[in-house]
């Protein structure tokens, strides 16, 4: 029988021995909705940056490279802090870390709203980056300390819900403010509103948040030689899709860093198997021996290479080749945000009864959704696509909903509390270097299709369509693959391999 969890705090009453007491639900459920709320402002600035891109490049002059790099930079801190912090957080206080994280990040938004130039936004995009790799290992080890059982189902669908509805959401909003602060300093707007937003997070999180300090007299376990070789594998991989625009002047030596990137993972993975021996390393190699835990990481990683780069794709095709303002080529999405809100929440409690095939069938959804769209693009007549567009993405929204709840519980259901926010870090960085992976490929296929054919006929007609249809071939590979991954899960635990449905939570 689940008890309630057991949160260390500084107030009387506490156990004597433990220092611990019992949250009551409403406290955590309070706790919750701040750490999510946090959650969601980070991932916003993953895809509502991407609206402004034209306004940034027409305010500095910047170049493809700069404008990549500012979407892409803040991907790569994000992703190289998620796995150190989580590990910390697992070993000290969560809640310090999450509000050193919230802070760092209001204030460098700030620094980009008044950046000056493309050097200081890039600059203060990547601090944007480390801060939010610092707060996110902490909502998911939060949500695995305060919840169990059927109540932690609820709880990672309506995290799943909030996480979809902001990746979704992000272009909407992004068109919005720079439609109310106009196309030379809307994209300004675009970091200011996460000011006051930041500081009513701190305030609450101040408030509301339960102490969760480990007292241990021992030294932080943190793996110094782990985290060197961890950050060389993974910008020796991202650094080339970072760097890829798809103009004709990319660099081809990029690529060669992906066998930096074979030597130091083979060296990473060495490493921390003779460091785990007596020690603890920055990533337990173990974990990927849980078959659940296994397949959803990588299922996550494959969804979230497909899913921000159809929204980068759309908004795209949308501004540059049906000339549609920023606002209403972002409101295409509001179907995908609204409908994925609300079949995450009923995902949250369909996974608990049917397991994996909640998550099967939101694949199949969203290999519709790209189909749809793709024939939108191609067939429809440029004056309806936009609201054409919006039908398929609630398709869309439905399938993605039952992706990402479901496989995040599913993902964790067999992960010791202690290590939730370390196992939970590295699937979070899975979904970064997957939006890092496919949004590269997406734009490559899409900007090489433009210059190859910008010259056979008027732009802005068969062009932006040929491009957009290519650029969509690589979304409907990595949501194949999700889907392939969820059937094989799906077939393990069928014949006993990992764990059954009806051990989650």
């Amino acid at each position: 029988m689940s008890q309630s969890p057991e949160i260390r705090r500084s107030t009387p009453g506490q156990h004597p021995l433990t220092g611990a007491i019992p949250l009551t639900p409403a406290r955590r459920w309070r706790a919750f909705w701040v750490c999510v709320a946090v959650a969601a402002l980070t991932i916003l600035d993953l895809s509502k940056v991407n609206v402004g891109l034209p306004s940034i490049e027409a305010a500095f002059g910047s170049g493809s490279t700069e404008l990549q790099l500012i979407v892409s930079g803040y991907v790569l801190t994000f992703g190289l802090f998620l796995v150190p912090m989580g590990r910390i957080g697992d070993q000290r206080s969560r809640r310090a870390l999450f509000l050193i994280g919230l802070t760092v990040f209001t204030l460098a938004s700030v620094g980009c709203a008044l950046a000056p130039n493309t050097t200081l936004l890039l600059v203060c995009r990547l601090v944007q980056g480390m801060a939010a790799g610092t707060q996110m290992p902490q909502v998911i080890g939060l949500i695995q300390e305060l919840f169990q059982g059927k109540e932690r189902g609820r709880a990672f669908g309506l995290f799943g819900a909030t996480i979809g509805v902001a990746t979704a959401f992000g272009p909407t909003l992004g068109g919005l403010m720079i439609a109310l602060g106009g196309a030379a300093d809307g994209w300004r707007w675009i970091f200011w509103m996460n000011l006051p937003l930041g500081v009513i997070a701190i305030a609450l999180a101040v408030w509301m948040l339960p102490q969760t300090r480990k007292r241990s007299r021992q030294k932080l376990a943190l793996d110094p030689i782990g985290v060197l070789l961890f950050a060389a594998t993974i910008i020796s991989l991202m650094w080339p899709f970072l760097f890829t625009t798809g103009a004709s002047d990319d660099n081809p030596n990029r690529w060669w860093l992906l066998v930096a990137f074979v030597l130091f993972a083979a060296g990473f993975v060495g490493w921390e198997r003779h460091y785990g021996i007596d020690r603890h390393p920055l990533i337990p190699l173990h974990l990927f021996s849980v078959g659940s835990y296994r397949n959803g990481t990588m299922l996550q990683a494959a969804y979230f290479a497909a899913a921000p780069s159809m929204f980068l794709l759309t908004t795209l095709y949308l501004q540059s080749g049906l000339n549609v303002a920023p606002l209403f080529a972002g409101m295409v999405t509001i179907g995908f945000a609204l409908a994925s809100a609300v079949s995450s929440w009923f995902g949250g409690l369909m996974v608990t009864r049917f397991g994996r095939p909640v998550v099967v069938l939101g694949l199949a959804l969203m290999l519709v959704c790209v189909g749809g769209l793709v024939l939108a693009a191609l067939f429809a007549d440029d004056a309806i696509t936009p609201v054409v567009m919006a039908g398929v993405m609630i398709i869309g929204g439905v399938g993605g909903g039952l992706v990402i709840s479901p496989n995040q519980t599913l993902t964790l259901a067999d992960i010791p509390v202690r290590q939730g926010g370390l196992a939970g870090s590295v699937g979070q960085l899975g979904q970064r270097v997957g939006t890092a992976v496919g949004t590269a490929v997406a734009l490559a296929l899409f900007y090489a299709t433009v210059y190859r054919e910008e010259g056979t006929g008027p732009v802005g007609s068969v062009v932006f369509h040929d491009a957009y249809a290519f650029g969509m071939i690589a979304v409907g590979v990595f949501v194949a693959l999700a889907f392939v991954l969820a059937v094989v899960d799906l077939g393990q635990r069928r014949r006993g391999v990992g764990a059954p449905p009806a051990t989650v939570g």
